[in-house]
């Protein structure tokens, strides 16, 4: 029992030196040993039964809690349009080969805010927030170049809260459309649970703003359209036109660099005649 505490006691005086007298370890060093690897489990069984990994969700009787505290994240109802899957004329498309073009194109860029370009460390303080490092220079760089739509789960008036903090007042003015979780064809309940969304981009391309933004007249579709998304799973209608980022959680000291190879991913994708056949083969990666 507890050899595991044992041979990691014994092992250490093994490797002390190279010239080091290998020793047994006393009954007073094997008797703290069993006492520590006790201990250790005790405290990895409470850790597992109350919050368990980050974000796993651990069910308590007939309701569940994650790592936070909070309730699980509830799969969308039939009401709320349900989960999707690509379709077939998707899929079909982006199975091509990507191809680049001479001149850039223009591209739709649907940007989230919440775990991508910010951190709200409590709802007590909803304008309080942690700014991924560059954030506010990536977004004046984004609005600057391409056509840019904001699109987040929060309710609308975190998200005039969160557009706030990170533009300035012409900035915001220059983005095509802003969207809250007013948009995501909710039904009430779902709106007001913790109900996993979906940014289902079609939604985007036939929004009479968003159509009339394209500046040769023409339509925004899986070609010319990118999603940047700490989550995976929003995208999953159109899994081949998203940037997908490592979730920020207001880690100031995070390694800066994520949001410049956003920068110069987008600048690889302009060349591209079909996004979603480049981001197919050559997937965003963060690290």
């Amino acid at each position: 029992m507890h050899c595991q505490a044992i041979r990691r006691l014994t092992r250490r005086h093994k490797l002390i030196g190279n010239n080091a007298n290998v020793t047994e370890p006393t009954k007073a060093e094997v008797k703290r040993a069993k006492a520590a690897a006790q201990n250790e489990k005790k405290g990895r069984k409470k850790k597992d039964c109350l919050t368990g990994k980050a974000g796993k969700v651990i069910t308590v009787g007939k309701k569940g809690v994650n790592a936070a505290g909070r309730d699980p994240i509830s799969a969308p109802s039939a009401r709320s349009g349900g989960i999707p899957n690509p379709t077939e004329e998707y899929l079909s498309q982006a199975s091509g080969l990507p191809a680049s073009t001479p001149t850039p194109q223009p591209i739709l860029v649907v940007i989230d805010l919440n775990g991508t370009l910010l951190y709200r460390p409590s709802k007590k303080q909803p304008t309080d927030f942690v700014e991924r490092p560059h954030a506010r220079k990536f977004m004046e760089y984004c609005i600057n170049t391409f056509h840019v739509v904001v699109w987040s789960s929060a309710r609308p008036g975190n998200v005039r809260n969160m557009c706030a903090r990170l533009l300035t007042a012409d900035e915001l003015g220059r983005v095509v459309t802003v969207w809250g979780r007013d948009k995501f064809g909710l039904s009430a309940k779902d709106y007001d649970k913790r109900t996993q969304c979906y940014k289902r981009l079609t939604k985007l391309w036939e929004d009479p703003v968003v159509k009339a933004a394209h500046p040769d007249g023409e339509s925004w579709d899986q070609g010319n359209t990118v999603l940047i998304d700490d989550s995976e799973e929003k995208a999953r209608s159109e899994p081949y036109n998203a940037i997908t980022l490592p979730e920020f959680a207001g880690d100031v000291n995070e390694e800066p660099r994520v949001l410049p190879l956003v920068h110069d991913y987008l600048n690889t994708l302009v060349y591209q005649a079909d996004i979603s056949t480049y981001i197919r083969t050559t997937p965003f990666k963060a690290n």
